[in-house]
């Protein structure tokens, strides 16, 4: 690909990010925060299973939108990816991998949480077990499955103080932005370490920043793309370098 070329796809590629970006924000919101909001009681087995059963379809369609939340990561990976590989490509493939292996982390950590709602309908097939033993089963698998998306949003984090260097490189994006994702990246990579060695100390403000940072970039992105001309010469550097 020249840099002609490479200027010529670029903003298709900016404002697919900032399609999927918004995809995200919304699947993501209610699948990880409203659903689960609505359905753990904290320090309660029997209230949480209580709700898992009741809102059944409720905890299905979080799951749905879990689902819809992980195909559009996959393919904001790729399009971050053409979007900062002019800067330096061996840094952008490091910020691939790292948000590849944050996917895929986050995913098997979802299994066990949508594994709590078959665990409970198995009823019948687990009649040896008491009522309670399997309520606290149930939800020890949901909250198991919250301590595993903690843990691999370390990955998340590194991929996203990569991605920030490169934004702040690029010139054809605004640097407030790379400063942004350094921040909010640092931010869930201490809050992992945090849960680990002082779980008291692991506040969940932490992750207020991506709130802060990830949507006016997506709105960025979708309204304003990236500066062409700068991409260009950023480019053609590469290519003759």
């Amino acid at each position: 690909m020249t840099a002609s070329e490479g200027a010529d796809d670029i903003q298709g590629y900016a404002r697919l990010a900032g399609v999927l970006g918004v995809l995200t924000l919304v699947a993501g919101g209610f699948g990880e925060a409203y659903v689960p909001s609505a359905i753990l009681v904290s320090g309660d087995p029997s209230a949480t299973v209580r709700n898992v059963l009741a809102m059944e379809s409720l905890f299905r369609w979080g799951f749905a939108g879990y689902l819809v939340e992980a195909l559009c990561d996959a393919g904001l990976t790729m399009a971050f990816w053409v979007l900062v590989r002019p800067v330096h490509r061996n840094l952008a493939m490091g910020m691939v991998v790292f948000r590849i292996i944050s996917t895929c982390g986050f995913a098997a950590a979802m299994m066990l949480w949508f594994g709590a709602l078959p665990t409970l309908k198995a009823a019948p097939q687990l009649a040896t077990l008491p009522a309670d033993d399997l309520a606290a089963l149930a939800y020890t698998l949901l909250r198991v499955s919250g301590f595993g998306q903690a843990l691999f949003s370390m990955f998340y984090g590194v991929a996203n103080v990569i991605f920030g260097a490169l934004i702040y490189r690029s010139g054809y994006l605004p640097r407030v932005f790379g400063v942004g994702f350094v921040i909010m990246g640092i931010a869930f990579t201490l809050r992992t370490f945090l849960l680990v060695l002082a779980p008291e100390y692991a506040s969940p403000l932490l992750l207020v920043t991506a709130g802060i940072v990830f949507p006016p970039f997506i709105v960025w992105l979708l309204v304003k793309g990236v500066n062409i001309e700068k991409f260009r010469g950023r480019a053609w550097q590469r290519v003759t370098t």
